[in-house]
């Protein structure tokens, strides 16, 4: 089975839809690669798992380290920047009415949420707005690898 996680040679952007939908739950798939949103306080990651980082449920790739966590009260886990300049890439996103700006993983352009500047007390003003279920949290001293190998749907 291709996984861009457990191997990260492989291009993510090459999976076909049917190939992201056996990597992927349903509501991850619906998130990732539909751009649709978990109802907020539903998701996984409210609270602070401890130390580690949280990597795209998608493609594996580094997003947050845990120390960018924040609460912020949305109903969704919230974060102030990237582990890494260039881990998002940012949309101009004008739906339901509003322009926001929307972030997808720049590894394989999954749909992560949104960016918002209204988190004053952050280091950087932002606040990450990511459905918990577009991402998954590798707990410090575990492997990418290991992580995904339990978190997969089985084959």
């Amino acid at each position: 089975m291709l996984d861009p996680a457990q191997d990260p040679s492989l291009d993510p952007r090459s999976l076909t839809p049917d190939q992201w939908r056996s990597l992927l739950g349903p509501l991850e798939y619906a998130i990732l690669r539909e751009a649709a949103t978990e109802r907020g306080g539903t998701g996984r990651y409210l609270d602070d798992p401890g130390p580690g980082a949280f990597h795209c449920a998608g493609c594996g790739q580094a997003l947050y380290g845990a120390a960018h966590k924040f609460h912020s009260g949305c109903g969704w886990p919230s974060f102030f920047q990237e582990v890494v300049p260039g881990a998002l890439r940012e949309i101009v996103d004008h739906t339901h009415g509003m322009t926001r700006t929307e972030m997808r993983c720049s590894r394989c352009d999954g749909h992560l949420g949104h960016i918002f500047a209204d988190a004053p007390r952050t280091p950087t003003g932002m606040r990450h707005c990511v459905n918990g279920s577009a991402i998954l949290f590798v707990a410090a001293g575990e492997t990418v690898a290991a992580t995904f190998a339990r978190h997969r749907p089985a084959r």
